[in-house]
């Protein structure tokens, strides 16, 4: 009899398990499981043209994910299980929320019951919301234009969600060529901006019209030979390769004119470009150099010249700014003097070193911290230029990863409202071009995100089985950065940073990788991290190189990959100087 008790009770008690342990998988929120869904995908019936297209690649993402195919529709009123995109009527009311403004980039998401919310501004602040959920709740990975990860599963259960995430900058733009003209791939990554703008379902790209424009506006070609007294006057003698003469009226009546007209016929852009050209030969006249000393030096000049000119275009183009630079013999700002609101002060880091952090104490970058700071007590928008690539060999390792979420982030606590960080510009085969653009991307939107991570989470979708060695690699890289040893962008194959030792051990990482790699396509993307330690050891043994085949085989690999490999020289007049 006591037997049969402790068995009755022993039956008791599993059964009592198994349903106790059943009732949390019976009553989980299912997205999708064995191909199945019953969720639907609910858009306002004003929905953008960006949320329409978010919800596309919701749907579409989740079928390649798991096969299960939600339909999208228009009734929010509709019962069962929701996924709503955008802000509508219904988002209104379950949250009790204010609608966010159009032009807000930043989002939510968020479980409310068995519903999924996504919303955020409509112009792109609810399209980043779901491709943020995509990328950080299902693991989709847009890494270069044409490699995008996406992992199967068999089932996913929605758990509790509440995220909100704003970004960190305004005006997000990464200058490698590998991305420049791919919208679709910027707005995946969140990057809204390019150096022409976008029309797009994606919510549109920005742009900052021009550089180096006043040499564009009024070109000496045009008037030099009538007019030499609008040029630079330099030590006696007006030149027609230096600066404008600032203060003489006539210049600005022609800036006021072209660069209204410029703005009439590229209504796209958010900011036009009145910039000093690309020397320093700043003009030396009494009423220049008077100017100049009345407000604190060169930059003092040129606020002035370009405030009259943003006077003249503010009524037509009250939505619109007219930027300058911050730059080279204009970097340190003007005292007595201030922008006007519609000026965007555009400050260049071009003379920093790029090894160690702004903020780091490096007494090379202590200077550029000093004219930030400066300017961003009196610009009313500072917006940074930034450099992120060794311009004079594009190709050879150029160790800055360190640095680019701290910099982004002393550039956001100086108020900066957005950052272009150029890179290579001109075509292909900068080291590490697509990773360094999709780290940039990421931490333009949060610099406070951890880069080794993100290098990381890149390598290993990138590169496959060869992952692990392109990431031994990537870390010897970084191991070159030292305390004491400074570089700037244009260093070159001499500089203590690199050695014979690091050439060697690179060779045999990536001779390493080069075998791993599974297909082909791996294996090409292995060759162009191989040619940073091939470029270097080349310039570095100049005429070893000729007779081992390293040579041979670092000129197949930059025309096979269209590889510049320095800004001032393209690839065929750069392998005919070699």
């Amino acid at each position: 009899m006591k037997r049969h008790l402790n068995t009755g009770l022993l039956q008791a008690i599993s059964f009592a398990l198994i349903l106790f342990c059943a009732m949390p998988a019976a009553a989980r929120n299912w997205l999708f499981k064995n191909g199945k869904s019953d969720y639907r995908i609910v858009l306002d019936r004003q929905a953008s043209p960006s949320e329409k297209k978010a919800a596309e690649e919701l749907q579409m993402y989740i079928k390649q994910i798991s096969g299960a195919q939600l339909p999208i529709t228009d009734d929010a009123t509709s019962k069962g299980r929701r996924i709503f995109v955008g802000f509508g009527s219904a988002v209104a009311d379950i949250t009790g929320a204010q609608k966010p403004e159009a032009d807000d980039e930043g989002f939510t998401y968020r479980t409310v019951g068995k519903d999924l919310l996504i919303y955020g501004g409509a112009q792109r602040g609810s399209m980043y919301g779901v491709f943020s959920f995509l990328e950080d709740e299902l693991g989709v990975k847009w890494l270069t234009p044409k490699c995008t990860v996406v992992p199967s599963m068999q089932k996913y259960a929605l758990p509790r969600l509440d995220r909100s995430e704003k970004p960190a900058l305004a005006l997000r733009y990464d200058g490698h060529f590998a991305v420049e003209r791919e919208p679709v791939w910027s707005a995946h990554n969140k990057e809204n901006m390019k150096w022409n703008p976008t029309q797009n379902d994606y919510g549109n790209i920005e742009a900052y019209w021009n550089a180096h424009t006043m040499g564009q506006l009024l070109p000496a070609r045009e008037f030099f030979e009538k007019h030499p007294e609008y040029f630079s006057l330099r030590d006696g003698k007006r030149i027609p390769n230096g600066q404008l003469c600032l203060s003489n009226p006539e210049v600005l009546e022609i800036c006021k004119t072209r660069l209204a007209d410029v703005m009439r016929k590229n209504p796209l852009f958010r900011i036009y470009s009145l910039s000093q050209n690309d020397n320093f030969s700043f003009c030396q006249c009494p009423e220049c150099t008077a100017i100049a000393e009345q407000y604190g030096g060169q930059s003092g000049l040129m606020v002035w010249f370009v405030n009259q000119v943003a006077d003249a275009v503010r009524d037509e183009f009250p939505d619109k700014f007219v930027g300058t630079f911050a730059y080279q013999y204009t970097r340190q700002p003007p005292k007595g003097i201030v922008p006007r609101n519609n000026v965007v002060i555009r400050l260049c880091s071009i003379e920093c070193c790029f090894a160690h952090p702004l903020t780091a104490g490096c007494p090379q970058n202590q200077a550029f911290m000093n004219d930030m700071e400066r300017w961003a007590e009196i610009a009313p928008h500072l917006f940074i230029w930034d450099y992120i690539v060794d311009y004079a060999q594009y190709i050879a390792p150029w160790p800055n990863f360190q640095v680019l979420g701290p910099n982004i982030e002393a550039f956001r606590k100086n108020k900066a409202i957005g950052i272009y960080e150029e890179a290579q510009y001109q075509s292909n085969g900068a080291e590490f071009e697509e990773m360094k653009a999709w780290v940039t991307t990421k931490l333009l939107w949060n610099p406070l995100l951890n880069t080794d991570s993100l290098v990381q989470v890149f390598i290993d979708g990138y590169y496959g089985k060869a992952a692990p060695m392109v990431m031994d690699y990537y870390r010897l890289c970084q191991s070159l950065v030292k305390p004491d040893l400074h570089f700037g962008i244009y260093i070159r194959e001499n500089h203590p940073i690199y050695s014979d030792e690091f050439v060697e051990k690179a060779f045999a990482l990536l001779d390493n990788a080069l075998q791993t790699a599974e297909d082909e396509e791996t294996k090409n993307r292995v060759e162009r991290v191989r040619m940073q330690p091939l470029y270097l050891y080349c310039k570095r043994n100049r005429e070893k190189c000729k007779q081992d085949g390293n040579w041979d085989e670092l000129v197949r690999l930059m025309r096979k990959y269209n590889a510049r490999p320095e800004e001032t020289l393209p690839l065929e007049d750069f392998i005919k100087k070699f």
